[in-house]
């Protein structure tokens, strides 16, 4: 049985429809990505389907129950932590876990949970004083303060830095081992490739696409992408004429397109540079990525 299902979910704000008809199951043990640009309705659809928002229409199925119908239950069972973690400033790590842990029927002791997210050290310091990774930390420990059947991380490492996204994204490949299900949003390409098991692309309110990191990858129309620099700068035109050229962009010396003929491309372009006496001073190919998925499929680069 799917831990979630969701049918036709709407939700409209105004004349703007932040969910326009979304459509998804997340199986039972997997790490399920949302991907899409800031205000795509990622959040607005992971608020509906921990209650805190109501969706205008639409079926929301939580850990077998139906969470419109039965929003407390569900609420026993799961877990969240959203963009942001908002705390009075004087209170500690260890006093909102017990706080949040009065609010079910079988918490964790605070104290296995200061020591599950390295929180020991600062257990007793006010929230106000501890760092943004630290916080983060602590949102999450909040989130678990139930043993929750399935978490819901929404931006978990937007604004954190390069080691605390390391950290956290180590701890929530921890959390799928112990076989938890979590549902993740994220608007960064390589965080919901190196994470996620299945994700859907989601852009203005709509899922456009869903599967694999890898299935995705491989419903691209082949294109990889070529970089590099040139010893001078080069007419912006040659780029555009090579064979499959697409997306070509020039800035003085540095140049980038995507090609389906990538080999083929190289090979001219060796060729006019040598024509034109400029050497090649990098080259780089890549295979086709996430991003490269996403602009095909919106015809533009994952806004931020």
């Amino acid at each position: 049985m799917p831990k979630v299902v969701v049918r036709d979910l709407k939700k409209r704000y105004g004349n703007t429809e932040a969910v326009r008809g979304v459509s998804f199951e997340i199986r039972e043990g997997e790490i399920f990505g949302l991907l899409g640009p800031n205000g795509a309705g990622k959040t607005t659809t992971l608020e509906c389907l921990i209650g805190l928002r109501e969706p205008d229409s639409g079926q929301i199925e939580v850990c077998g129950i139906d969470a419109l119908k039965n929003p407390r239950e569900v609420k026993q069972r799961i877990g969240a932590a959203l963009q942001t973690i908002s705390l009075q400033d004087k209170i500690t790590a260890r006093e909102a876990l017990a706080l949040f842990g009065s609010f079910y029927r079988l918490p964790i002791a605070p104290e296995k949970l200061l020591e599950r997210f390295s929180l020991q050290e600062k257990s007793d310091q006010h929230f106000d004083t501890l760092s943004g990774g630290q916080k983060q930390r602590l949102a999450i420990a909040l989130a678990f303060v139930n043993n929750p059947e399935l978490i819901f991380l929404d931006e978990p490492t937007t604004g954190l830095d390069p080691q605390s996204r390391r950290e956290l994204h180590q701890e929530i490949a921890k959390m799928k081992r112990e076989g938890h299900t979590v549902l993740i949003t994220t608007h960064y390409m390589e965080e919901a490739e190196q994470l996620c098991d299945r994700l859907a692309v989601v852009d203005h309110g709509q899922i456009i696409a869903t599967g694999t990191p890898r299935e995705l990858i491989g419903r691209s129309a082949g294109l990889q992408t070529v970089s590099g620099t040139t010893s001078s700068p080069v007419d912006p035109s040659l780029f555009a004429g090579l064979p499959g050229a697409q997306d070509a962009h020039c800035d003085d010396t540095a140049f980038r397109f995507r090609s389906a003929s990538a080999n083929e491309a190289v090979g001219q372009l060796l060729r006019l540079l040598r024509e034109k006496n400029i050497e090649l001073a990098e080259l780089h190919l890549r295979k086709a990525s996430l991003e490269d998925v996403f602009i095909e499929l919106t015809g533009s680069r994952l806004r931020d």
